[in-house]
């Protein structure tokens, strides 16, 4: 009887080797999704960001610094997520690493979700709220109510975002589903090599 792998290392680096080998004998379809499918998770990030600084640059009465604000909030929640979601759900694919749907499925939505809604909230509080102290569009609070005022600022922020945060869930795993196809699609042929090409 063959003796189990035990040397993760070089175990995932063949099977890693296996899987990119047969990537192009996908469809064309199934390798654009792949690879592409993260930015559009990332891009609905971006948005999220927008609409987070827009939400608070209103709450806080915000007229300055339109642009300044902005890119940041579309540019990190854009990389952040995109970054997760390789980390987290399409490198421990190609490396086999991630052979269970549903928890390829929790990924991809805890990712849409924090990366593409709860850290564009987190991000636009502190840069609307030193716009705000710095040009003095609003009172700021004294130093014991600091937590409190940004809380009252964050409500109505959340309830707004709320539909963002539901679509970036259901973006998120139902890429993850297609990824995890994907994923088993390339298993199939790594362990079946003579086979012909997946089609459509």
């Amino acid at each position: 009887m063959a003796a189990p792998c035990v040397l993760q290392p070089p175990c995932s680096s063949m099977i890693i080797e296996m899987m990119t080998k047969n990537f192009d004998r996908l469809p064309e379809v199934d390798q654009k999704l792949f690879f592409y499918g993260p930015m559009y998770l990332g891009g609905n990030g971006a948005l999220a960001g927008l609409v987070a600084n827009s939400l608070y640059r209103r709450a806080l009465n915000v007229t300055q610094g339109r642009l300044t604000s902005s890119m940041p909030m579309a540019v990190l929640p854009f990389l952040t997520t995109f970054a997760l979601y390789n980390a987290a759900v399409s490198k421990p694919l190609l490396s086999g690493d991630l052979n269970c749907p549903t928890c390829a499925l929790m990924r991809g939505a805890l990712i849409g979700v924090v990366g593409g809604g709860v850290y564009p909230i987190l991000l636009a509080l502190p840069v609307n709220v030193g716009l705000a102290t710095r040009y003095g569009t609003a009172p700021m609070p004294e130093k014991g109510n600091t937590m409190r005022f940004w809380m009252e600022i964050s409500r109505p922020v959340l309830r707004k975002m709320r539909a963002v945060f539901v679509l970036q869930a259901l973006f998120g795993t139902y890429l993850s589903s297609k990824h995890f196809d994907i994923y088993t699609k390339l298993a199939k042929m790594a362990f079946a090599p003579d086979r012909e090409e997946l089609k459509d």
